[in-house]
């Protein structure tokens, strides 16, 4: 019956740090005034019969602080690139020279900085709903297993471990969101 608890505790370990990997992977795609490869490389291109990301079908370089280049390693698909990035409605203008597109990124306004820090600020929450819900499915598992004959004083600590789990990746959520806030808004 303790492995059973084991186990309940490394699943909802993963889970939380699945939660905390998928918010640092959306954090990353807040623009944050300065370029980044990040802002484009999961838009989905047709490419050959198949949807791929752009980083599948491009070079995707920061050429200054303000500029990214995407190189097809096929000049056919520069169209393609180019209707895709118009299609995620980001805000940007990508400018196709036949080579290469050139995406120029303007300077954020201070309205924008806050509605991009606020939605940063909504996915934290939304990583902390996914970890509240790893907690009440790893807590129900808990009390399951303590009708079922696991020892009540160990199925107490099993649920603090979980409760200091949820607290540490509470903490990480926080600085992640903290950090991308502060980004976010320094001109």
């Amino acid at each position: 019956m303790q492995e059973d608890i084991d186990f309940i505790i490394e699943t909802a370990q993963e889970s939380m740090s699945a939660s905390i990997d998928h918010l640092n992977h959306e954090l990353s795609k807040i623009r944050s005034g300065k370029a980044s490869p990040t802002l484009v490389q999961d838009i989905k291109v047709e490419s050959y019969g198949m949807q791929v990301p752009i980083s599948q079908v491009a070079n995707v370089k920061v050429a200054d602080g303000r500029t990214l280049t995407i190189e097809p390693w096929d000049k056919s698909v520069l169209g393609v690139i180019e209707k895709a990035i118009f299609a995620e409605n980001m805000g940007i203008t990508p400018q196709n020279d036949g080579i290469i597109i050139r995406i120029n990124l303007p300077p954020l306004t201070e309205d924008r900085r806050r509605v991009l820090a606020k939605n940063a600020g909504a996915m934290g929450e939304k990583a902390k709903v996914s970890l509240r819900s790893v907690r009440r499915d790893a807590m129900d598992e808990i009390k399951k297993e303590v009708k079922n004959g696991f020892p009540e004083d160990a199925g107490k600590r099993a649920e603090t471990q979980i409760e200091d789990l949820i607290k540490s990746f509470y903490a990480t959520v926080e600085k992640y969101v903290a950090s991308k806030e502060k980004e976010i808004m320094t001109v």
